[in-house]
């Protein structure tokens, strides 16, 4: 599939949320162009910025009609809607959606937010104090995930979707938040599955 236009794609290297999009345009052979704003320096909090998204973060997709679209994850859905990336039928769709809604509640913010604070907050950072109860509800949803792909190759329907873009993005670089991946072994052999998928890029490749 396709995109009519062109599209621009505002986010930060390092941001698994970005890398959603990037891992997602690269499957779909998308061409896009690509705008790195470092987030650690307020780049997302200028006027200029806040005027195509107002909650200042990356991602965001501006279309070739001047429409942007934020939040990665409705990003994922625009941008593989009507492609082998989503499921055809209604119940699978939603299963889609649960588990994309599953990455933002229960995933992203004990494993990305955890993340952040080890790679890019001072040692000293009084939001070091979080990490105990956020890295335990962390390992939490690891065994959610665990014991969904125990008897599955991906999370729905048996074939590889954005539900497994969306989880796989933090998923992947867990150790980073000083998460163990040791004690999930389905959760290892689908990060596997996920890595072997045609098109596949690192998190740390920059686009052309």
């Amino acid at each position: 599939m396709a995109l009519r236009g062109h599209v621009t794609l505002y986010d930060y290297l390092d941001s698994g949320n970005g890398y959603k999009i990037r891992l997602l345009l690269a499957q779909l052979e998308q061409r896009y162009r690509w705008v790195e704003l470092d987030i650690m320096a307020g780049a997302t909090r200028t006027a200029q910025f806040l005027a195509k998204n107002p909650n200042g973060r990356i991602p965001t997709l501006e279309l070739d009609d001047g429409t942007y679209l934020a939040e990665s994850n409705a990003i994922l859905w625009y941008l593989a809607e009507g492609s082998p990336f989503v499921p055809e039928g209604r119940i699978e769709q939603a299963q889609v959606l649960q588990w994309m809604f599953f990455e933002q509640y229960s995933h992203e913010p004990y494993v990305a937010t955890p993340r952040f604070i080890l790679k890019h907050l001072a040692p000293d950072s009084p939001r070091r104090a979080e990490l105990p109860d956020r890295l335990a509800r962390g390992r939490a949803a690891l065994g959610v995930m665990e014991t969904h792909l125990r008897t599955r190759q991906f999370f729905v329907s048996n074939r590889y979707s954005i539900c497994d873009v969306a989880l796989y993005a933090y998923t992947h670089v867990a150790h980073e938040a000083q998460l163990d991946l040791e004690p999930f072994p389905a959760v290892r052999a689908w990060l596997g599955r996920v890595a072997s998928q045609p098109k596949h890029i690192p998190i740390t490749r920059k686009p052309p």
